[in-house]
């Protein structure tokens, strides 16, 4: 499994609003050597045999010296001073955080769990917008200097990759649909947990975001993701609108992505935000252990689904803080807050056909980034129903311009009696854009 932090998509889309032909080449360099590696990787089958360093290193940082051999020359190990090179000693640095977080609190040593050095290479390629692991160890590019930054610039770069790796060593989750959305996500939880970590943070006063100071500062995006609001990272001409998406009734059917797992695994992110809120504290205090409880404890395998990883979640903090129920339950509330697992006795009132004798409200979403359309049915008469009701009767629907927004951006048609009107999503009045909300389950509806 090779696992790239930026994705595919994303590259794509720089390369077609480029504003000049040259302005893309190193997104287009980097898209074609993500895609040899992939391959490269794919042939080569299971796990990387990992070999044992001849002395109790943990890991050595090389430099590619912008080639794209690999690992490249010894810059520093054991022992050796800041290089003053950045990314060498932001490696090291980053490196070492990670490896006592997984150790002093996980008490695994490595990604193995047997104390295999790490190895990690830096300068890889010419202006290379990217990071990954590679089944042996983690490789970071220095960014072309235009969008990206380098790669060794946000630790939780680092920390997710190094994730990949457990991964790959324990559940081994398939890289497509939706293990491959817990794949990512894993990764992105404990890249999380490894930054409020280093800043002693709280689950309240964490920002949530991954890849935080990976974009030049004239480029509009707090991160490349928010675990906190799935799809709010970033909004740029260039990146066009962050894809993500944070509850299954915005889950993305697609075949781009392996099966959207850089898209979906929003779900699972704002799952593991819920849950550590929640619960409070420090994010590894609770929230982070029975998650990595679920991902070594043998219930999730390669071809587990976000319900099955979490019902193992759930099974796991009633076995690791069984004299304290309301940690469960506090992990059940949210997995159902994302739409994964359902409250007993709830009335979200979603349905996707019939309506009640008081009419229904339709709402059918398409464009974006990926293209892809949802639609949602409410029945008026339901809780749901009432709160859309209450909201579009304060609007004077016949009063607002139809549009049909812009490409990258989504498009709502909605249905709501007699009216129908087609609108795109930066026109949405107030009141419309949270009916939308509750009637695709993104708030709460109950009575």
């Amino acid at each position: 499994m090779s696992c790239h932090f930026i994705p595919s998509y994303l590259l794509q889309r720089l390369i077609d609003s480029a504003p000049v032909e040259a302005g893309a080449d190193h997104c287009r360099r980097t898209l074609e050597l993500d895609d040899r590696l992939r391959t490269t990787r794919q042939q080569a089958g299971g796990p990387e045999p990992l070999t044992a360093a001849d002395d109790d290193a943990e890991r050595t940082v090389y430099t590619a010296g912008n080639s794209e051999q690999l690992p490249g020359e010894v810059a520093r190990k054991d022992g050796d001073q800041p290089t003053g090179d950045a990314a060498v000693d932001e490696a090291w640095q980053s490196s070492a955080q990670i490896w006592d977080l997984f150790a002093d609190v996980f008490d695994r040593r490595s990604v193995d769990g047997n104390g295999t050095a790490i190895t990690i290479t830096v300068h890889y390629g010419t202006d290379y917008d990217n990071a990954f692991w590679d089944g042996r160890q983690l490789v970071f590019g220095d960014g072309d200097g235009e969008v990206f930054e380098r790669f060794t610039k946000p630790m939780d770069v680092m920390a997710h990759e190094f994730t990949h790796g457990v991964t790959e060593h324990t559940a081994a989750l398939d890289y497509q649909g939706q293990s491959g959305a817990l794949n990512e996500s894993i990764s992105d939880v404990f890249a999380a947990i490894c930054k409020q970590r280093g800043g002693d943070q709280t689950a309240d006063e964490a920002d949530w975001l991954i890849g935080e100071g990976l974009f030049k500062p004239d480029i509009e995006a707090v991160a490349l993701r928010s675990m906190k609001e799935p799809g709010t990272a970033y909004d740029d001409p260039r990146l066009g609108k962050d894809p993500q998406v944070g509850s299954m009734a915005d889950y993305a059917d697609t075949t781009d992505d392996n099966g959207g797992v850089h898209i979906n695994s929003g779900i699972p992110n704002r799952a593991f935000y819920l849950a550590a809120v929640g619960l409070g504290g420090r994010s590894w205090e609770q929230a982070g252990p029975i998650w990595y409880a679920a991902l070594t404890g043998g219930e999730v395998t390669a071809g587990t689904d976000f319900a099955g990883f979490a019902e193992a979640t759930v099974a796991a903090a009633g076995r690791l803080f069984a004299d304290d129920p309301a940690v469960a339950d506090a992990v059940r509330a949210a997995w159902t807050g994302v739409g994964v697992l359902q409250a007993s006795g709830s009335d979200t009132g979603a349905t996707t056909s019939g309506t009640g004798t008081g009419g229904s409200f339709v709402v059918r979403r398409s464009g974006g980034v990926t293209g892809i359309t949802r639609q949602t049915e409410v029945d008026l008469d339901t809780a749901a129903g009432r709160q859309i009701r209450d909201l579009l009767d304060r609007v004077d629907l016949g009063g607002i311009s139809a549009t049909g927004g812009r490409p990258d951006r989504f498009s709502y048609h909605l249905e709501y009696g007699d009216r129908q009107l087609t609108i795109g999503e930066t026109e949405l009045p107030p009141e419309i854009d949270q009916a939308i909300k509750i009637a695709f389950g993104r708030t709460d509806s109950a009575d």
